[in-house]
């Protein structure tokens, strides 16, 4: 006997078949993109990266470096096509802008990559393993806090030299503790489940059982943290740069054209403007990403 079903019963059953034929990351994906200032924000970065992009190929019709003796502090015009004006030195502002924000971006990502690495497993290894194997892990952890940010950063700068690729490393290599300690509470909570203690009956190595089972149950929050991660580590490059302990000339970053900026903030404004404000919106959509990734993995947070 067929039974016939109307077309609103249809729409229900197709509707529950659909939803339950969704993993877990489909349905953060749908209310991540339900959630419009992210999306927006997405958006807005997405634009922005492509114009650092472009900045960083010299698109544009000044080079960040070219010095114009005769268009020194020159406010924002179509004259020359100085369309955000020209610095203290006679460089474009916009071209430097471009470039700086690709530093800028360039810098949380690598370094978010190596914290990244580094905290995740060492997390991941201290929380599994435990008993004194966590112990003096976390305790090395615990020293390292106690350390000012900026006295560990010289010291690697120092030992290493001061070089772009080593800046982000350098700080990298500072920020990973917050990550490590993320990890190894979320290995805690997932050492005594079921399908861990079936891998371990199995005779499942320790490191198979780690890299097959427990990074991959940990990266939602990992990812949550990364999105947030990125902010802090752009800001440590602008507090850097702003001490002189950054990126160096000719080369340019949204910290170091903020810092001069603010040395000529009476005469020529808009050196300082410009680069705060695409600072920003760049610290604004990235957070704005973080909540809305936040909520979509975990939506009891919201």
């Amino acid at each position: 006997m067929t039974t016939i079903l109307n077309p609103k019963e249809k729409e229900e059953m197709l509707s529950k078949a659909a939803v339950q034929g969704r993993s877990l990351w489909d349905d953060a994906r749908i209310r991540l993109f339900r959630n419009k200032a992210a999306v927006t924000s997405m958006v807005i970065l997405g634009i922005l990266v492509v114009l650092a992009i472009l900045g960083q190929l010299g698109v544009w019709v000044h080079d960040y470096d070219t010095i114009y003796r005769d268009r020194v502090s020159q406010p924002p015009t179509w004259e020359n096509l100085h369309l955000l004006g020209t610095d203290a030195q006679g460089r474009d502002l916009l071209a430097r802008t471009l470039v700086g924000l690709g530093v800028s971006l360039m810098v949380g990502i690598v370094a978010t990559v190596v914290s990244l690495l580094i905290g995740v497993t060492w997390g991941a290894i201290a929380g599994f393993v435990g008993g004194r194997t966590d112990q003096l892990m976390m305790r090395f952890v615990d020293i390292l806090y106690s350390l000012p940010f900026i006295f560990f950063v010289i010291i690697l700068m120092v030992v290493f030299g001061r070089n772009i690729i080593l800046i982000f490393v350098a700080i990298g290599a500072v920020e990973w503790l917050t990550m490590a300690r993320i990890v190894r509470g979320q290995t805690l909570a997932l050492k005594g489940m079921e399908f861990v203690e079936a891998a371990e009956a199995a005779g499942v190595s320790q490191w198979m059982i780690i890299r097959r089972h427990i990074i991959p149950n940990v990266l939602g929050p990992v990812v949550v943290y990364v999105t947030l991660m990125i902010p802090v580590v752009i800001l440590a490059e602008s507090f850097l740069s702003f001490l002189g302990l950054g990126v160096q000339e000719p080369l340019t970053s949204l910290g170091r054209l903020i810092s001069t900026g603010a040395q000529d903030m009476e005469v020529a404004p808009w050196t300082l403007i410009v680069p705060a404000v695409t600072m920003m919106v760049t610290l604004f959509c990235l957070n704005f990403i973080g909540d809305g990734l936040r909520d979509a993995i975990d939506p009891k947070d919201r």
